[in-house]
């Protein structure tokens, strides 16, 4: 899995309003680098068939070319758009129950430390900037901390190592 580049980390499509960073998702991963085995994997255990398992970001333009069929149906993402925000971290009554009722542990895990990150990256750098900036930091985030292999969100082994990093990421599925 290659290393993201500049052009994905200032990519506003990839920045998920929820705070699950697009760029760092197995799905978006695997649609990248056209890794057909990857989206297989993934189709199997989201319980989606392997040529449906494709998106390139929650936030793409109407109509999208490639959308995750949960991001398509993602109240989150709705929420945001109704409120007139791009994101979660713009919103004073966050986190709210769509955030701590979440279907997925990991996902909740992962929101609850990248939301108050993007604030904190908005309210040194503005808002801009500050979005590019949590959005390098995720991906930064997502490495194996004994061989550097660039991982995605929910990884529990390092391909390249082998090295168990669920604990260091965002916990167990």
């Amino acid at each position: 899995m290659p290393e993201w580049t500049e052009k994905e980390i200032a990519d506003k499509k990839l920045m998920a309003p929820c705070g699950l960073y697009c760029g760092t998702c197995g799905v978006y991963i695997a649609t990248r680098d056209n890794n057909k085995k990857f989206k297989a994997v993934l189709g199997g255990l989201y319980g989606t068939r392997p040529e449906e398992t494709e998106c390139l970001g929650c936030m793409q333009a109407d109509p999208p070319e490639k959308l995750y069929a949960f991001c398509r149906a993602c109240t989150i993402r709705e929420c945001v758009s109704q409120k007139g925000y791009y994101s979660c971290h713009q919103c004073d009554q966050w986190p709210c129950d769509q955030i701590t009722t979440f279907g997925l542990a990991t996902g909740r895990r992962v929101m609850q430390h990248a939301i108050p990150l993007w604030r904190e990256k908005v309210a040194e750098h503005g808002d801009e900037k500050g979005s590019i900036e949590w959005a390098r930091a995720e991906c930064r985030r997502y490495h194996c901390p004994d061989c550097g292999n660039p991982l995605f969100r929910g990884a529990q082994r390092c391909r390249a190592c082998g090295r168990s990093v669920a604990d260091d990421l965002d916990g167990s599925l």
